[in-house]
């Protein structure tokens, strides 16, 4: 499926345009994780993505280890990472902001940035969080900041920038942060240089923001660009959002970015790239 029959944009990264990189803990999943990085190169990636991969804050030095050398030995180079956000499979959305969950968030944060510098990663994404019933909001959102800025002080250190994502309430209804305004009052809260804004394209859509006046007014805040379509977050194409234009788009307002690939592929993973070629 082709986008249009468009001349293409030059969606080369550096002075002329920005890049592709594509998410391995929503593409490509039936592979192992270990055997992705190299799918991603033969699909003619040069560089992933990647939500926390381990089942805990601290992983073992192998599991890290075997991690790097995959990513090494396939070519690719790591762009984005996740810091530890609880369960996603069962609904977490982030340790941020809980009370009880800031000691896991805490002690995972070296070793996320730690990860990120072996691998030349410099931009690490930071989920707020979900709604406590039994905290107050004013209450989480100060366990938040407080981590958050702990967060970009480790990343200050390896010259990496945190960003803060808004999810959709639809798939995500206790998550807090569903629009790009809400994002932008944390960031400019914290207050500090190396904090930026992840525009996923998909979740603003989705909660009916206009993402092509987003990119006009708010480009130089994006410290990093996520796309899928909606609606069924596959690949772009596959819904009604108006892709080649949206890409056309952050090429004009001057985004050199990397645009992750964070889509449901409808069919192989390796099969749904057929639309960059349109």
């Amino acid at each position: 499926m082709t986008l249009s029959g468009r001349a293409k944009v030059p969606f080369a990264g550096g002075d002329g345009g920005f890049a592709f990189d594509v998410n391995l803990s929503i593409l490509f999943t039936e592979l192992p994780l270990l055997e992705r990085p190299e799918a991603a190169a033969k699909a003619g990636f040069d560089a992933i993505e990647l939500w926390w991969p381990f089942d805990g804050p601290v992983p073992a030095d192998l599991e890290l280890d075997r991690l790097r050398r995959a990513i090494g030995d396939a070519g690719v180079r790591l762009v984005g990472l996740n810091f530890d956000a609880g369960d996603m499979a069962a609904g977490e959305r982030g340790l941020l902001s809980d009370p009880r969950t800031t000691d896991r968030f805490r002690a995972n944060v070296e070793v996320a940035a730690g990860l990120a510098e072996s691998l030349g990663c410099r931009v690490l994404n930071a989920l707020y969080g979900n709604r406590a019933a039994d905290v107050p909001v004013e209450a989480q959102r100060e366990v938040a900041l407080g981590n958050l800025l702990l967060a970009a002080e480790a990343a200050a250190g390896i010259d990496a920038v945190v960003v803060v994502e808004a999810l959709n309430s639809h798939e995500n209804p206790r998550y807090p942060i569903t629009s790009s305004a809400a994002a932008f009052a944390v960031i400019d809260e914290i207050g500090v240089p190396n904090v930026a804004f992840l525009a996923d394209l998909y979740h603003l859509h989705r909660m009916g923001e206009d993402v092509l006046a987003l990119i006009d007014e708010s480009v130089s805040r994006f410290g990093h660009v996520q796309v899928a379509d909606d609606p069924g977050r596959g690949q772009p194409g596959s819904g009604g959002m108006p892709y080649q234009e949206i890409f056309e788009r952050l090429v004009s307002a001057g985004y050199r970015g990397h645009v992750g690939l964070e889509y449901r592929p409808t069919g192989p993973s390796a099969d749904s790239f057929a639309w960059r070629n349109g």
